[in-house]
């Protein structure tokens, strides 16, 4: 039986300075905090940093949660916690103590100040392998693809290169 995944949203959470793992732990705690409900959570998945590899490797998951908060409200409770966590203001994709994502929020399509689906998340190892985890059969709001069409459009460099741990 299929699920409605209309009430869900997917959260992806990484860090790639200090103690990552610790790092990602804080956040979630920050967010049930915030009586955000934690529903389902991935593994851990190691990769390397992009798009400069010589920067430290990223530890992600993608958690699923529910709220009644409003998806401008969700994002600005991320960038909160991100900062609460210590992170600073840099360039786009440089190191950093943590890092929110709204992947999906209930199946919403917006392009204004919010933009869902996360418009880069179907080119994302660390993003796809994890949500295929606590959902397999997730479908992309906007295309349609079903989540294992996008995982196979990852190059084999790409798949490889990340870790489950």
């Amino acid at each position: 039986m299929f699920e409605n995944q209309a009430n869900f949203i997917y959260l992806g959470i990484g860090s790639n300075l200090g103690d990552r793992k610790k790092n990602i732990e804080l956040a979630k705690y920050k967010l049930v905090e915030k009586n955000i409900k934690i529903l389902e959570l991935s593994n851990y998945y190691e990769s390397a940093s992009w798009p400069d590899p010589k920067n430290p490797k990223f530890l992600n998951i993608v958690i699923k949660i529910s709220t009644n908060l409003k998806p401008t409200q969700l994002l600005n409770i991320c960038k909160l916690i991100e900062l609460e966590l210590g992170r600073k203001k840099s360039g786009k994709n440089a190191p950093r103590i943590c890092d929110i994502d709204i992947i999906d929020f209930k199946r919403k399509i917006l392009k204004s100040t919010i933009k869902l689906p996360h418009p880069r998340m179907h080119k994302r190892n660390f993003v796809l392998l994890p949500l295929f985890e606590i959902n397999k059969n997730w479908t992309h709001p906007e295309t349609k693809d079903h989540i294992k069409t996008l995982i196979s459009l990852i190059s084999f460099k790409n798949i490889r290169s990340i870790k489950q741990i």
